[in-house]
């Protein structure tokens, strides 16, 4: 949860915004109160999307379809707008960490008794979620959040429906979801069935006893592509999982959609009867540790007040963006497919590109092996990408892999020139790396970005020109990457020179270009990295 920057929406429709509670590709989201109190969260759909017909549409599909899912388990669309300037919706807020925070972050995996119950909860809602006629398709642990009651599953943004894939907004072909947790149908780009869903709760489950990808991650023999084939090829590593849950993990995780257990046939064998009911759990069931960060996280709740319109904050119309969308994540940038001969991906919720590049025609064989480099590259995020000759629903960007970024996920990939010098007379040119200069004491310390599931940490230590002076690293249940680069220029502008890796394999982690620095008028840091085709990325202070 971060404060609001000065150049956010004062409401959105009849909410008062009170702080951000993460960034996606589609848009930003907001902590908000209704006029009569009630907590939720607003999702404020990037503006550069919301100028696209193909994107509209997708979008009132959505959130009609998430209107549909009822039940205890999930958080309920209570509001929506999908004709503003600006679309935006809002949910019920829940008020607790993501699976992924508590196990990568605060307490590490979870024990045997939590998990039972997770998985209880979980199935419950994937029931609720098939009845509607729908397959969520990215159940990952981004997407699950943990409370007093037992887990909540969010973000219906790219579920389907079950009748018939082919009604325009969709093709045959499509690749959804999130690499890591992902069915192998799914890696194939087949036809999907709710037992896909299935697939990706053995995933969470392992993951959440374990602190691991079943199949390994990008870091792994075979980098990104490696991790996709070993999800449709490979055994899944179940090393750590309690003995009485690995038989029901395992079963979830069959390669055939026919093997895997349906819902209900997860709650029989976990007994749900026992443990859940009513869309609560029957008696605590986290970890003393976590109740406590619960409660003070709810008292931190109790006591946020509304920010008034400050002097830097005047209010705005009800569904005007920020003028300043540079903190909304996007996938990073990367070498492109041309190279392949294959289709690019297309990322259903990032601003298009300048100029589309030609997709020729690849065989599913050759689709699966090269797609699951360019895929891993977003672990954080949704991916979508699109085979075949199929005309793609979206035009699509080039196709990415993480580099360094400047903290969104942008920044030139392999062979786009990032690591080369600076043009003449530009920032690094000739002469410009001797000014005397050091990073300033203001500069200094631990910063931290959230960029979809992504989590970025850079610290800055003082230093002279040619010294090292930044390192950054990200972690996300896909990848992990760190790089380090020394200071260019200083005291102003600070400029740091190409950034080298220090931690991760490529191709989901290179290098990147020379970057700026930035200090913003209300204590955050912005690192601009030169020739990103995204907006950079803030970071606050830890």
């Amino acid at each position: 949860m971060e404060p609001l920057h000065p150049n956010d929406p004062h409401h959105i429709g009849p909410y008062r915004l009170l702080s951000r509670l993460g960034a996606g590709g589609m848009g930003q989201v907001y902590l908000a109160r209704s006029d009569r109190g009630r907590t939720v969260a607003v999702k404020l759909v990037h503006p550069g999307l919301a100028v696209r017909e193909e994107f509209r549409s997708r979008f009132r599909q959505e959130v009609a379809v998430a209107r549909r899912v009822g039940g205890t388990w999930t958080a309920p669309v209570l509001d929506a707008d999908t004709e503003a300037g600006t679309p935006w919706f809002a949910t019920g807020y829940v008020a607790g960490p993501s699976l992924r925070q508590v196990v990568a972050r605060d307490f590490g995996p979870l024990p045997a008794r939590t998990v039972r119950i997770l998985a209880a909860g979980l199935a419950y809602a994937l029931q609720d979620i098939h009845r509607a006629g729908l397959i969520h398709r990215d159940l990952k642990p981004s997407n699950v959040l943990l409370t007093i009651d037992g887990p909540r599953v969010i973000d219906f943004g790219i579920a389907r429906p079950l009748e018939d894939p082919a009604d325009g907004l969709t093709r045959p072909g499509e690749l959804v979801g999130s690499p890591g947790f992902m069915a192998p149908e799914q890696v194939r780009g087949e036809t999907v069935t709710p037992a896909c869903d299935v697939f990706c709760l053995g995933a969470v489950l392992a993951y959440a006893a374990t602190g691991r990808l079943p199949f390994g991650d990008a870091e792994h023999p075979g980098g990104a592509a490696g991790l996709l084939l070993r999800i449709v090829e490979a055994e899944p590593d179940l090393g750590g999982v309690p003995v009485e849950l690995r038989d029901l993990v395992a079963d979830c995780l069959r390669k055939d959609p026919a093997a895997r257990p349906d819902p209900e046939a997860v709650l029989a064998r976990v007994g749900a009867g026992d443990t859940v009911a009513d869309g609560r759990a029957l008696e605590p069931w986290l970890p003393t540790a976590l109740v406590a960060q619960l409660g003070r996280q709810a008292v931190q709740l109790l006591d946020r007040e509304d920010p008034g319109p400050g002097p830097d904050r005047t209010p705005r119309p009800a569904h005007a963006p920020a003028a300043d969308p540079a903190t909304l994540a996007a996938p990073a940038p990367a070498a492109p497919a041309a190279a392949s001969g294959l289709p690019a991906p297309v990322y259903p919720y990032e601003p298009p590109p300048a100029a589309p590049p030609a997709r020729p025609a690849a065989s599913s064989t050759a689709f699966l092996v090269a797609v699951a480099v360019v895929v891993a590259a977003a672990a954080g995020g949704t991916v979508y990408a699109v085979m075949g000759k199929d005309p793609a629903p979206l035009p699509p960007p080039p196709v990415a892999v993480p580099t360094d970024p400047s903290g969104s996920g942008s920044g030139p990939g392999p062979g786009s020139g990032s690591a080369s010098a600076p043009a003449a007379g530009g920032p690094g040119s000739p002469g410009s790396a001797t000014l005397a200069g050091r990073l300033p004491q203001s500069y200094a310390g631990a910063w931290r970005a959230a960029s979809g599931s992504a989590d970025w940490r850079l610290t800055l230590t003082p230093g002279a020109v040619g010294d090292p002076v930044m390192t950054l690293r990200v972690e996300d249940p896909g990848y992990s990457c760190a790089w380090r680069a020394t200071l260019r220029s200083g005291p102003d502008p600070v400029e740091l020179n190409a950034s080298t890796v220090t931690s991760g394999a490529p191709p989901t982690c290179t290098p990147g270009g020379w970057s700026r620095l930035r200090l913003l008028p209300d204590g955050s840091l912005r690192r601009e990295l030169d020739g990103g085709a995204n907006p950079p990325l803030t970071y606050y202070r830890e």
